[in-house]
């Protein structure tokens, strides 16, 4: 765990984005049953916290990405937190919608841009990166050029590694489910004993607490 992963990690959980219950765990969307609930957008409602976790991401584009003309919004949680890079950063904004509108121009990319530009996308957090890697599809396929992707939070799913490989897509997450447990553990949020079980999930969440 990084310094910069701890601190993210730590914010996280001040602001109760991140919640930690291995003995009555949570159910996804999925189905998958888990011990942690993300929600960033809860961060988004703590104005020094928001700017913390803003400069923080604003960092990881100025540094490993300095060639990107546009940032990318990844709809719905992605939305605000690109808005606030691009603004930094002085870079125009677009963001993406899951599928095209239903009505009136039917845009699925919302915003202006250029064919060839080279964008960055911003993602809220990275399951198995397959609906966030659709979204680069969608960024491709309009002609745009991918420069990588960066993310709040990663569970850091062997499946995630594999899907981003496979796209050829850059990925950078200013912290992940490791540093958090490490961090909770440290500060004595979740048991000692629970490490093993907490840890497990991440290997083999589909079948987890089955």
């Amino acid at each position: 765990m990084t310094s910069n992963e701890k601190a993210v990690a730590e914010k996280l959980l001040q602001s109760g984005a991140v919640k930690l219950n291995p003995t009555e765990p949570y159910t996804w969307a999925s189905g998958w049953k888990s011990p942690i609930y993300c929600d960033n957008r809860r961060v988004l409602s703590f104005p020094f916290i928001r700017d913390f976790v803003k400069s923080e991401l604003c960092n990881v584009v100025f540094e490993k990405y300095p060639d990107a003309e546009v940032v990318a919004g990844v709809a719905t949680a992605g939305i605000p937190w690109g808005a606030m890079i691009a603004d930094q950063l002085k870079l125009p904004y677009i963001y993406v919608r899951p599928k095209p509108k239903e009505h009136g121009l039917g845009n699925q990319i919302e915003g202006y841009y250029e064919t060839g530009q080279k964008v960055i996308v911003i993602e809220d957090l990275i399951s198995t990166g397959k609906s966030s890697l659709q979204v680069v599809d969608v960024l491709k396929g309009a002609g745009l050029a991918i420069e990588g992707m960066v993310s709040i939070f990663n569970y850091g799913f062997s499946a995630a590694v594999e899907n981003f490989e496979k796209a050829a897509v850059s990925l950078h997450s200013l912290t992940n489910y490791g540093a958090l447990i490490e961090l909770a553990l440290e500060k004595a949020i979740v048991p000692a004993e629970m490490e093993n079980l907490l840890l497990e999930w991440r290997n083999n969440p589909s079948a987890w607490g089955k």
